[in-house]
């Protein structure tokens, strides 16, 4: 796994970002179509959480094999990877969390999956005109980008990846204090009712996988766009 990755600016179309997905592709498309989202030249990041809870989670394969998307490794592709790599994983909380579709599946059909899960970064770094965007699937542990990027190319450190994955102290806390090195810091993992930004740190996943909606952010001027289809 390469835990950082740094994408060049779109210099043909948009970049957009959105928030946990977990098997809702069908509705997370008819969001796309309705703001035009053209493949062609525009490019989606996702903040993790492509998989479980939802009916489409085996279409994570595809859709991350397409070149216009791109995302990084959330809490629940860590358990799918945890769980055929031998790590420790409580499995009445991950079938109850949705994994159950992942569990049931050929040993065989894991690998498949996993494969892919685990060539995906824990923080992704978007250059825009404005300036580096950054994406992780929680919260970052550094009030530094720079220094949360050369922990992650030193090693593999458990405490950072855990918390980059799965805390949600930032909301709890609602620390505004920003991530410097960053214009902005995109986040999902804790559901809110619409986007909430503290700091720099924009909270993405409005429970478009629930009974919310998916909210669609344009890196380049940070504009929220209205992704209901019909609205």
């Amino acid at each position: 796994m390469t835990a950082f990755r740094r994408i060049a600016a779109n210099s043909r179309g948009r970049d957009l970002a959105v928030g946990d997905i977990h098997g809702h592709f069908k509705r997370l498309r008819e969001c796309l179509e309705a703001v035009g989202f053209d493949p062609l030249v525009d490019r989606l990041f996702s903040v993790g959480d492509l998989v479980d809870r939802g009916p489409g989670s085996a279409q994570a394969l595809q859709w991350l094999a397409e070149p216009w998307f791109h995302a990084v490794q959330g809490n629940h592709e860590s358990l799918a990877v945890n769980h055929l790599r031998g790590g420790r994983v409580d499995l009445d909380m991950y079938r109850a969390a949705g994994g159950g579709w992942f569990l049931d599946l050929p040993k065989a059909e894991q690998v498949r999956f996993v494969e892919v899960f685990e060539r995906l970064p824990i923080a992704l770094q978007v250059d825009t005109a404005g300036g580096p965007v950054g994406l992780l699937h929680a919260d970052s542990p550094f009030d530094d980008w720079a220094q949360l990027c050369a922990s992650l190319q030193a090693g593999d450190d458990l405490q950072v990846r855990e918390v980059c994955q799965w805390s949600r102290r930032r909301l709890k806390e609602g620390d505004s204090r920003p991530v410097k090195g960053l214009r902005a810091l995109l986040v999902g993992h804790t559901p809110v009712l619409e986007i909430k930004v503290l700091g720099n740190v924009w909270h993405l996943d409005t429970g478009g996988w629930s009974r919310g909606h998916f909210s669609l952010l344009e890196l380049d001027g940070l504009k929220p766009l209205s992704a209901r289809p019909g609205a």
